[in-house]
This record gives structure tokens, sequence and C-alpha cells, in this order.
């Protein structure tokens, strides 16, 4: 058979799945609700005859707002096989950037999941006199519901070839807006060809092995929608889960041979195996934390010794086999991306025998840059992995990563100068991300262009590698490096206050307030600790001096943290002013 060419094909064209027939399931009456490929194409084609028969055309756009499931991508094929544009709006989206999105994209239509987020479109639709049809995906009272959208598509006589055969690679896809960390959002314009080239250069990661897959990060993103529609063409069964309250119960439920992730799901799950470590008693305590230990000190596989790795069969036997059961016990490897992952935990679950795969890439690359892979000659700790072969990377003078190639975008919608920004006369696309290409070919991230500040003493400070590394701490939250222009870098920390709790409990320290309780003398040194353990791995000019305790989150409600939980780092710095210059004045 021919090549798919627009997405609509890795659905509708007989691609070789290695024998699997796409699923795709979603959580219904404390089961699984399952819809089998010939139920998803029947439900896309009804949609699509709907949405004809409303008088939506080629060209035209789609809003989109809704958590994980199978709708997510009934609503999205129906649309791409007539050549209308999605435009995914995260849930979590302010008024005014949903208002802003909706009406810079020129959406025709909205379709909405949930009570809750109806109440917030109806909001800014009635606020800003927008004409929009709206469809909700759950049942909600005086809304109208998808399905009957669907029942009208059924009753239209209307043949869907003609339009699938207008729809050509290059015609836009999705229209996704980044939110950036400064600024209004920009809608990054992306073809069926963009992404679906991504989809080709990542799928061989996809062995046959791999039939069951469960999604949780959000499909607004285009990470994993590109995941999705990798499992789609490879008819992997997707399981999908709508939000991360229950994901553990999810993953030991559905015993996943793979999903993606992001660090800090990562990160919690390891806090909370070694929470487990620590109730343990005697020689399962100590055994425990060999184990860990020896974790921590796992070098690629073809670097390991033999004395090592006999340990480590020990350590697998005994420790890391019930770390794989708690994972559902069938992964074979997760895919790691959206920011940068800790060496110490890459290496541990590796260790353990779960292989996590750090990659890197951005919206406006479809978005897949780099990817490690499971195999164990392909793999560097503390890289992103090798650059996809379908693209041209390299390194401008100042150490931006610039990338060419199928999967970059054409640009931002009805936004010229952004575009002149971002992609030079050459085609290259200017990341804004600082690395380094190995001799061997990997490539590694090093810090955010825009982040790099310098100290008064003319020192370059890269706050990500800092963060990252007091992030280690299971009592640090969240924090964020300052000290640009200043004599030294400081630190603003949000404590883990779940964690630190637990701490004032065993040291018996008692408080009636957070405030109170990040006054107190011994908290204030423990956090000392955290930060010179810390220290130890920077230069002297790079080191922490100060720090400051917050009682507050930083969270995306209150503007401190784009959808993708980045740091906004200028509101963060002007809504700490006054802390900040504390720190300084003394």
């Amino acid at each position: 058979m021919s090549k798919p060419t627009r997405l609509f094909d890795y659905l509708k064209s007989n691609i070789d799945t290695a024998g699997r027939n796409l699923k795709l399931a979603k959580r219904e009456n404390g089961g699984w609700k399952t819809y089998d490929k010939n139920e998803v194409i029947q439900i896309v084609d009804s949609i699509s005859k709907g949405l004809v028969a409303k008088g939506i055309k080629k060209g035209d756009k789609v809003a989109l707002m809704s958590g994980n499931r199978p709708e997510w991508n009934f609503v999205d094929f129906a649309c791409n096989q007539l050549g209308v544009a999605i435009v995914p709006l995260y849930p979590t989206l302010s008024p005014q950037d949903l208002s802003y999105i909706v009406k810079d994209a020129e959406a025709k239509m909205l379709f909405v999941s949930n009570q809750e987020l109806v109440f917030k479109v109806e909001k800014a639709v009635a606020e800003n006199n927008l004409e929009l049809e709206i469809y909700t995906l759950d049942e909600v009272p005086n809304q109208r519901h998808y399905s009957e959208l669907i029942e009208y598509g059924k009753q239209q006589d209307t043949d869907l070839k003609p339009y699938n055969d207008a729809v050509q690679p290059d015609d836009l896809l999705t229209l996704i807006y980044t939110s950036g960390t400064t600024g209004k959002p920009k809608g990054v314009y992306l073809t069926h060809e963009n992404i679906m080239s991504n989809v080709g250069a990542c799928v061989p990661l996809l062995t046959d092995e791999i039939k069951k897959a469960l999604s949780f990060l959000p499909l607004c993103h285009i990470f994993e929608r590109m995941v999705v529609y990798m499992y789609i063409s490879k008819g992997v069964n997707i399981y999908y889960a709508e939000n991360l309250d229950n994901i553990v119960v999810d993953i030991n439920d559905v015993k996943p041979d793979v999903f993606t992730t992001v660090p800090r799901v990562l990160e919690k799950v390891y806090d909370k195996v070694i929470e487990k470590g620590k109730a343990l008693t005697g020689i399962k305590k100590s055994l425990f934390f060999w184990a860990v230990e020896l974790g921590h000190q796992y070098q690629e596989p073809k670097v390991n010794g033999a004395w090592y790795n006999f340990k480590l069969a020990i350590a697998r036997k005994l420790i890391f086999s019930k770390w794989q059961q708690a994972l559902g016990g069938n992964i074979k490897f997760i895919i790691s991306g959206g920011a940068a992952l800790q060496q110490r935990l890459a290496r541990v679950f590796w260790a353990a025998d779960i292989k996590v795969l750090e990659g890197y890439g951005l919206t406006e690359t479809s978005p897949v840059i780099a990817v490690n892979s499971w195999d164990p000659d392909d793999v560097k700790f503390g890289s992103v992995g090798r650059v996809l072969k379908n693209l041209d990377v390299k390194i401008a003078e100042d150490g931006e990563i610039l990338v060419k190639g199928p999967s970059i975008t054409v640009g931002y919608y009805k936004n010229e100068e952004a575009t002149k920004e971002t992609i030079d006369s050459d085609g290259y696309l200017h990341t804004g991300d600082i690395g380094e290409l190995t001799a061997d070919g990997f490539l590694k991230i090093t810090d955010r262009k825009k982040e790099i500040f310098k100290t008064a003493g003319g020192k370059y400070i890269a706050p990500q590698v800092m963060e990252n590394k007091l992030m280690e701490s299971v009592l640090i939250g969240q924090v964020m490096i300052v000290g640009e222009n200043k004599k030294f870098p400081s630190a603003l920390i949000v404590p883990a206050f779940e964690e630190l709790e637990k701490y004032c409990k065993i040291k018996g320290i008692s408080f009636d307030s957070r405030e109170s309780l990040l006054k107190n003398p011994q908290i204030l040194e423990k956090y000392q600790q955290e930060i010179d353990k810390a220290n130890e791995n920077f230069g002297h000019w790079e080191m922490v001096k100060k720090f400051v305790l917050l009682p507050k989150e930083w969270t995306i409600d209150n503007g401190e943290l784009t959808p993708k939980l980045s740091l906004k780092r200028k509101i963060i710095l002007q809504k700490h002013e006054d802390e900040i210059n504390k720190l300084y004045a003394e």
C-alpha cells in the first residue's frame, strides 16, 4: 500500500501493525469501555458528516478543551480528514488566554469535556461576544452533547472521499498556542507532514512486543498527541487516563507496556518508593538502601563491569522486581520529556530494569528533536539522546541549538515578527536552548538561552542546572535561582510541605502555621544543609549563598507557572521582589 501522507491515513489505511488490533479505552462505570478500530472509524465519519452539514469546511478551525479520552481523538480525526484544523485548549487556561486564543484562531466551534469547563468557556464567550457553537463530551444540562452531532451525521448521505482527497500533506493540521513565559500566546502552525514526519522518525522505538499503552500526559501538548498518533499507526491499544489523580491505580489496572511521562511524575514515584524503604526495618531496610545506592552508580549498560552486574542481578531479584510490579509489571520502557530528567533517576530506574528514555523537543518541532533508545548500546545518561535521522541540528557560536527538517513549523499564525525571530533565512529554527553535541552524536542540553544570567562579577549562571540539583532534595518542592547583576546567586524555595511535616514529626518540631515553621531555626538549618550538599557540584561563583523559604506554592492559576509547569520567571521575580531585596540588603 502507499505510504500514509495525511494523518487520518493512520486510521483508514491498512498499515502493517504486527498483528495488533487497535483499541481505544476509557474508564466507565468502574471498568474500561473499549472501542475497536471499526467503531472508531464509524464515530469519526459520523462526526465528520455532522460537521459538513453544519457548514464547517476545509481551512476552518475547531477548538477542543478536554482531558485525555477517546473522544479527543474522535473529534481530532473527524476534523483532520476534512482539512479542518484542531486548536487544542489547555483545561487550565486563564479566561483571558482562552478568549484570546479562540478569537485569534477564529474558531468556529468548540468541543468541551465537562460542566466545570463549560462554565469557564461560557464566561469567556459572553465577555467577548464570541460566535461559537459548543458541544460537550460529558452530559451537561442545557448543553448540546456531541452524540447529537454523531446522530445528525448518521442521517446525512455524504460521501467523505472527495473531502479526504482534498486534504494535502502541507495543509494545516493544528494550531497549538504556546503560552511561553512572557507575552501573549503564539499559535504554532503544524501541518500533516510536520507531525507525520516526526511519527515516522520515532516509530522504530515501538517494537512488536509493545501492545498496550497508558496515556495520561495532556493531549493538548504535542508530545502526548504525537505519541498517541504513533500508537494508532501501529495498532497499539491505548488506555486514556483523564487525570493524574488515580494514575497509580490505572497503571496497576492496565499493566501497560509503555507510557510517556514528565520527570515530576517519576520523581514522585521514586520518593514514594524511598518512603516505603524507610519504613522497613533490619536486614530488609539495609538491603533496600544497598540496592538504591547500587542503582545510583549504574553506568550505561555496556560500561558496567562483571562484578557490578553480578551485584545488580541480586538487587533486581530481591528489591527492584518490586519496583517493576509497582508500575504494573509489564513496562518495556517509559519516555520522559517536557523538562530535564535528573541523571540519578535515569540511572536508578535503568538499574531497576525500567528503561526511562529521555527525549527533547519543542511544540515548534512537532515535537521530538532527539531521544534516547531502549537499546543498551544507544543510550547516554545526561543526554537527551541522538538527534532524529531526518533532522539537521547544529550548534550556533553562542551555544544555541538550531534545527532544520520536515517536522519544523513554517511559523506562528498571523505573527510574522515572531516567525522571523525564531526561524532564520537558512530555515533553521532557533530553539532558545543551549547545548552541545558529543563526539558520538548525543545531544546535551545545558540551559535555556533566555534564562542564563550574569552576576555583578560578570560570571554566567545557568539556573536550570542548579535548580535540578536542588530538586533532588525531597524537602524541596519548587525552586528558582535568582541573582542577575547581584554579587552571588540565591534561591527562592517552596518546601515540599508533606515531606517537611513528616520531618517535623520525626524531629518533634511543633508549629502552628507554615509561616512560623519556615522561620524555625532548626528548619532553616536543615535547608542550609540541603543547599550545602547541592553546592558541592558547582564552581565557587555558582554556589547558592542565601535562600528564602516561601509558604505558598507557585501555580498556573496564580500566573507563576505556564500550563507545562515551567516557571514564569519574570512574574515570580516581581511577586517576590521584597524577599529578594532583603536577601541582598543584608
